[in-house]
């Protein structure tokens, strides 16, 4: 079972969305939260393995609870949840820590795939989301692409290392990635580690970031 809490500080939200949670196989909700201090109250006593995280709530709002259950560690892991993915929202909350970004008219399936891809280690982004991401990064105010015009690539990626976090961008999990390149599991996993550690990223959601930041990856790259 994969124990979840919610936080929302609408009553409506919190009893629609904590009925249709305890409703899904392999989902445990554990909790409830009205605003971002409770719900880091309640992780701390719950114990959750994920957290479905609003936004925008009173005292601590979803953005600064996610920071600061991110600095405690892998657990628990939140997927930030919101009325509108807005580009600046979604930045925001994947900056902040989150693995996954969810709309609050997202049906039963698709956040039981997102709770789950979330438990797993990977990261949660659906299309239109992944569509934000690009539009705030391509903006007039976006960051200028880091790759120089002779190939150098950040932060000393290598070229592999750079393909495979273009297809981190893409969405494809490290099984997928492995079959796309030829390549074990095992390697995969040793590129995305280094990845990791060489871009200063804490898991696959700010990889996402990172990767339209620098320039490494297009939306659709990754599709085939």
């Amino acid at each position: 079972m994969i124990r979840v809490l919610l936080a929302d500080d609408q009553r409506v939200v919190r009893e629609g969305l904590g009925t249709l949670l305890g409703l899904l196989e392999g989902i445990e909700l554990v909790g409830t939260a009205a605003d971002g201090e409770e719900a880091i109250a309640l992780a701390g006593r719950h114990a959750p393995d994920v957290v479905l995280m609003d936004l925008r709530m009173p005292r601590v709002d979803g953005i600064e609870a996610i920071r600061r259950l991110a600095e405690r560690g892998d657990r628990p892991r939140t997927i930030a949840l919101t009325t509108y993915a807005d580009d600046a929202s979604v930045l925001a909350a994947l900056r902040a820590g989150a693995r996954g970004y969810l709309t609050k008219d997202a049906g039963a399936e698709e956040i039981r795939a997102a709770v789950q891809a979330v438990h797993r280690g990977e990261a949660a982004l659906d299309p239109a989301v992944q569509h934000h991401v690009v539009a705030a990064l391509s903006g007039p105010a976006a960051a200028p692409v880091v790759a120089a015009e002779d190939g150098e690539l950040p932060d000393g990626l290598t070229p592999r290392e750079a393909e495979v976090l273009a297809l981190i961008a893409g969405g494809l999990t490290n099984a997928e990635i492995a079959d796309r390149l030829v390549v074990s599991a095992a390697t995969v996993k040793s590129h995305v580690n280094h990845i990791f550690a060489k871009a200063g990223v804490r898991d696959r959601a700010q990889a996402v970031v990172y990767a339209y930041e620098h320039g490494l990856a297009e939306p659709g790259a990754a599709g085939g």
